[in-house]
């Protein structure tokens, strides 16, 4: 077993395997530095900081435990103060963020009764060097040496899209960080009249929600390649007729994405709702995706990836509403093409779009980007993980989904792996695919922790 591991990241997936360690009871004491970086509250980071209610859990509440061992953690501790929540809900970010820091608070307790000794550093980790027999961590001028450590850094800052100019950015009306503009938001005025959101995922139906409330005079335009916004999930909760067993076989038996889509009409088809059938794959996606060739990852990742993330990454019903709601007062309209350049005009941001040939312009006062996360580690900001591969110490993924490692999360280098640096979660897409969500995320944890404290 790994005695001294540090873990490097302020999220959710970082307080998760916290917690899994520290529920341990191994035959020697643990000691564990959390590097978390200048945090209020660690844990909650990006995902679970909001304080909006408008911002909801995209799971219902009986599939958010953070803990594989405990599947009811979530809705019991909601359940404590009000016991009129069902499984069934869809509740406010913020309320799993309050449950975080409560498991922290427990897990911390039960580490210290354990004899486990637990650092929480307000720092984030400069550069890091692996070696043979364990890690040397740098921050500032410290340094400190572990047994083992784990990047959980969650999305990596985001970039730029291809043809946004200097001058858009240098303007500062081009926003690449839709939450820092979210809790700046009523400090801003007067608010901007027209706005633009480049991408139509979840994370724009976040921005959307939250500016349309505070900026209500404003118009909002929001662009993809196809103009369609995410699904939305059912009032009532629906399983498969079966367990998609003869689905995943096939799918297996012939790993082509053409193949696969076939399969998968052919099965919606024989369902009344599709959504069951989409939702049976979830246990064994990592599974399909690890059968399948580079090219043909190359290939969805380029015709079938945003219908794929449009039907399996859903919202909530009410949110659906919300939005309908802003389209039909006019506040909101939705567009289709591609953007080819955003460029600072006089006083305002043009975009440059095109779709089916055609080419047009669009004005507005603010662009924001909402494309979803990054996780690209050939082309980031990231301290840290730019000094990684720079030093040729761990491995992009060839797709731009993160760092190349095994299934347990184990980091490649040199054609082979590290036997003391580990990832969890959104850095681990091009292994796993499914990263991101916390039932994804907590069994990693679990099969992680018991990986550092094995033989």
């Amino acid at each position: 077993m790994f005695r001294r591991v540090a873990i490097i990241g302020g999220g959710a997936a970082a307080a998760t395997l916290l917690g899994e360690l520290l529920e341990r009871q191994p035959p020697q004491p643990l000691h564990l530095d959390w590097y978390a970086g200048a945090t209020a509250a660690p844990g909650r980071g990006v995902a679970y900081g909001t304080r909006s209610d408008r911002h909801l859990l995209n799971v219902r509440a009986a599939s958010m435990s953070m803990f594989a061992g405990k599947p009811r953690g979530f809705l019991d501790f909601l359940q404590r103060d009000d016991p009129a929540i069902a499984g069934t809900d869809f509740l406010p970010r913020r309320r799993y963020g309050d449950y975080l820091e409560a498991e922290i608070v427990r897990a911390l307790e039960q580490g210290k009764a354990h004899g486990h000794d637990v650092n929480i550093i307000p720092f984030t980790v400069d550069a890091l060097v692996p070696e043979s027999d364990g890690v040397t961590l740098i921050h500032g001028e410290e340094s400190h040496r572990a047994d083992a450590a784990v990047l959980a850094l969650g999305a990596l800052p985001p970039q730029p899209l291809g043809g946004v100019n200097a001058a858009s950015l240098e303007s500062g009306r081009y926003v690449m960080d839709p939450w820092q503009l979210l809790a700046d938001a009523a400090n801003i005025h007067p608010p901007p009249r027209k706005v633009a959101l480049i991408g139509l995922g979840l994370t724009a139906v976040d921005v959307l929600l939250e500016l349309a409330a505070q900026w209500p005079q404003t118009e909002f335009t929001a662009i993809s390649r196809h103009g369609l916004l995410p699904t939305a999930h059912l009032s009532r909760a629906t399983a498969p007729t079966d367990d998609g067993a003869e689905l995943i076989a096939s799918m297996r038996d012939a790993p082509e994405i053409h193949r696969w889509l076939h399969l998968l009409r052919e099965a919606c088809a024989q369902e009344t709702d599709w959504r069951p059938v989409i939702d049976s794959l979830r246990p064994h996606t990592s599974g399909l995706w690890h059968v399948l060739p580079l090219e043909q990852r190359a290939r969805f990742l380029r015709h079938a990836r945003w219908a794929w993330e449009r039907m399996r990454h859903r919202m909530p019903p009410q949110v659906l509403d919300s939005i309908t709601g802003l389209e039909q007062a006019g506040q909101l309209q939705r567009q289709r093409g591609r953007v080819q350049s955003v460029e600072l005009v006089d006083d305002a941001l043009q975009l440059t779009l095109n779709h089916a040939g055609e080419t047009r312009t669009l004005q507005a006062d603010l662009v924001i980007q909402t494309v979803g996360l990054d996780t690209d580690v050939r082309r980031t900001r990231h301290r840290l993980v730019r000094q990684l591969v720079t030093n040729a110490h761990i491995a992009a993924d060839p797709l731009g989904l993160g760092v190349q490692a095994d299934a347990t999360g184990r980091l490649h280098h040199n054609g082979g792996s590290w036997q003391h640096l580990f990832a969890i979660g959104s850095l681990l897409r091009g292994t796993l695919w499914e990263s991101t969500a916390m039932p994804e995320i907590r069994q990693q944890a679990r099969n992680l922790a018991d990986q550092l404290l094995g033989d």
